[in-house]
């Protein structure tokens, strides 16, 4: 457990980082724009974490899977897997890029509802190609389990995307967040390629090549299940502000976007101490036993400090909201009990739903990630109408309780 505080120290210095870029757009948007501006850009947020996830999909934990298997046997070993990702990413940009610039107006009027805004999700295609290697890249370093590398790059792709990101939000206000939400992957790719080019497992030999059908399927699995999972959890969000906006305005849907915001970046401490380190250690282990100890075992250490987290941020609300937004965010106080024992429940839940990743259990994590999105979005169109704004938080936190249940009554089917 020692190693995963570790982990999760070092992983917390960077989310905080990328926690204050992220607030120095929004306390901008906010000043600018008010709530109205805040869910214009959560809008573009979940569009970029769509198609972003998707055109990343063959980055991300099949390379960390592999790679973590493989890794002591040199870049030798890991390379046919790498090149079986490299092989699946060049084949969804090369379907993907044209498709999202063809289709750019009715994609902006999904998410704006507007076709004006239709350059931003043509921006968004041409930075996918950067977006992509800084998965890759973040995911191979997980891989081999090079943490101070991996946290090292990333603060300092963060700290430069942060200072061009509010050169923009300075120089063209709304317009100047939107652009850098749209490029802020993108611009910490380059950031990480820059920082591996000279690493010896960075050489073409181990990129380039056709790789063999074991590898691609492989990959394929997992590149499955990541698209799976961003074209259900992003258009999920996008479904349900526009539900918001629909029944209750811009101007509620923005207050629901602030509490999510600070909710989704507190959390991303968790979540990320358990992408790099929680992942990698159940593909290392074999037996539903050993897996069900230690998510039992990492539930100790993980559940008092989300705990903890959400009672700190429900007590300092008022401050927060003040911090980090606008007086004009006042409402949103009363938004964050119901959201913070979602909170609760979702990481519980991933605790016990991580095995489907590390497995490589497609079908049971597309029917979870599927199903329980689907029930969101049905429980927010019902409770929205019945209670207004709340209902959105109550639909959160009733779905991620189904879903804790339906994980731990099943973690020893997906964990064989």
């Amino acid at each position: 457990m020692k190693k995963l505080l570790t982990v999760t120290l070092f992983s917390g210095l960077l989310t905080l980082l990328r926690m204050a870029s992220g607030f120095v757009i929004a306390k901008v948007v906010a000043v600018y724009t008010g709530p109205s501006g805040i869910a214009m850009l959560g809008q573009v947020q979940s569009l970029i974490a769509a198609l972003n996830g998707v055109v990343a999909a063959p980055a991300g934990n099949g390379v960390v899977r592999y790679t973590a298997q493989h890794h002591e046997g040199g870049p030798q070993a890991c390379a046919p897997w790498w090149k079986a990702a490299l092989n699946w990413i060049c084949l969804l940009m090369a379907v993907m890029i044209p498709v999202i610039c063809l289709c750019a107006q009715p994609l902006a009027i999904l998410v704006f509802g507007e076709p004006r805004y239709f350059w931003l999700v043509i921006m968004a295609a041409l930075a996918l190609p950067f977006s992509a290697a800084n998965t890759l890249i973040a995911s191979i370093l997980n891989g081999q389990q090079q943490y101070r590398r991996y946290v090292g790059l990333g603060i300092v792709s963060v700290l430069i995307a942060t200072l061009i990101m509010v050169v923009l939000v300075v120089r063209e206000n709304l317009n100047g967040a939107l652009i850098a939400a749209v490029l802020f992957s993108g611009i910490s790719g380059l950031v990480m390629l820059l920082g591996v080019v000279r690493q010896p497992w960075c050489r073409l030999r181990f990129w380039w090549g056709r790789a063999s059908k074991t590898e691609l399927r492989g990959i394929g699995v997992y590149v499955v299940m990541a698209v799976t999972t961003a074209l259900t959890m992003p258009m999920a969000l996008l479904v349900v502000r526009n539900i918001l906006v629909s029944k209750t305005g811009w101007e509620q849907a923005g207050q629901w976007q602030a509490v999510w915001k600070i909710s989704e970046v507190y959390l991303g401490v968790i979540t990320m101490a358990l992408s790099t380190y929680f992942l990698p250690k159940l593909v290392s282990l074999t037996g539903s036993d050993a897996i069900l100890k230690e998510i039992r075992s990492t539930a100790k250490i993980v559940m008092p400090i989300v705990a903890l987290l959400a009672l700190g941020v429900y007590v300092l609300r008022d401050v927060a909201l003040t911090l980090l937004f606008t007086e004009a965010f006042r409402a949103a106080r009363d938004l964050f009990a119901i959201q913070l024992v979602g909170d609760v429940l979702k990481i519980l839940s991933f605790l016990y739903a991580y095995p489907m990743v590390s497995r490589g259990a497609t079908r049971w994590f597309m029917a979870a990630e599927v199903i329980f999105a689907l029930l969101f979005i049905v429980l927010s169109y019902f409770l929205i109408g019945q209670y207004g704004v709340h209902g959105a938080n109550t639909a959160y936190a009733v779905s991620y309780f189904c879903y804790l249940i339906f994980a731990w009554a099943n973690v020893r089917n997906f964990s064989r």
